[in-house]
């Protein structure tokens, strides 16, 4: 038996990805086109966007509450959020929580601490590279972090929001981000996170000047280990 999986959207590509990731790499652990059972909820972008612009965090929480309660009613064992940004509005709602959940920063500081990464860049959204999410969770495994320029976290939230949650994948895009983690090299980073969802979509340790932390495929390994442990 395989506990059941339940994801809370919010944009549609790194949900996506991430649901794929679950499908595709069950079959590392129960075989061919096997994989636990997956549920997905999400609401749209745009009713996220609303609070997080107002920086109304407790009203996040209520919008992934809604996704969480539905998904428990249908029978989800644990949840996952392939969204970096909303993991600011966790404190709002995890004690009402039906269901507990795994922390996506706290998956990828556990990978950067195996593999013996010391200083990671953060990329994502600017509300997500601007939060705590990453650093308190590094720092609890004595990892330092580093955040892009404040003009680099602008593009980059730019490219996010207008092309890479629309679907569009731009060679400029691509090479943009790559100065970016060029810049962090030079700070003295050993790794860079991918931070948003999407931008696994972009970048990976084939076209990056630094190893990656692939965000999304990380979160979705481990609702597979959770998951497959039952």
């Amino acid at each position: 038996m395989t506990q059941h999986v339940g994801i809370v959207g919010c944009s549609a590509e790194g949900a996506a990805l991430c649901y794929r990731t679950l499908c595709l790499e069950g079959e590392l652990l129960l075989g061919m086109h096997a994989h636990p059972e997956v549920s997905l909820h999400s609401h749209a972008l745009a009713r996220y966007m609303e609070p997080i612009r107002r920086d109304d965090w407790a009203a996040v929480a209520e919008l992934m509450l809604d996704s969480a309660r539905k998904l428990a009613r249908i029978g989800a064992d644990f949840l996952i959020c392939p969204d970096n940004t909303i993991h600011q509005a966790l404190p709002w709602l995890e004690a009402r929580s039906p269901l507990p959940w795994l922390h996506i920063a706290e998956v990828v500081a556990q990978e950067a601490a195996a593999r013996g990464f010391r200083r990671l860049g953060i990329t994502g959204t600017r509300f997500l590279v601007a939060s705590e999410v990453y650093p308190g969770k590094l720092a609890a495994h004595g990892i330092g972090s580093v955040r892009p320029e404040a003009a680099e976290c602008a593009e980059i939230d730019r490219i996010i929001m207008e092309e890479l949650v629309r679907g569009q994948f731009q060679p400029a895009a691509v090479a943009y981000l790559q100065g970016v983690v060029r810049d962090l090299k030079a700070r003295g980073c050993d790794a860079v996170v991918l931070g948003c969802t999407e931008l696994p979509l972009l970048m990976n340790d084939g076209n990056s000047p630094l190893p990656t932390l692939d965000s999304t495929r990380l979160l979705a390994r481990a609702a597979l280990r959770r998951a497959c442990s039952a």
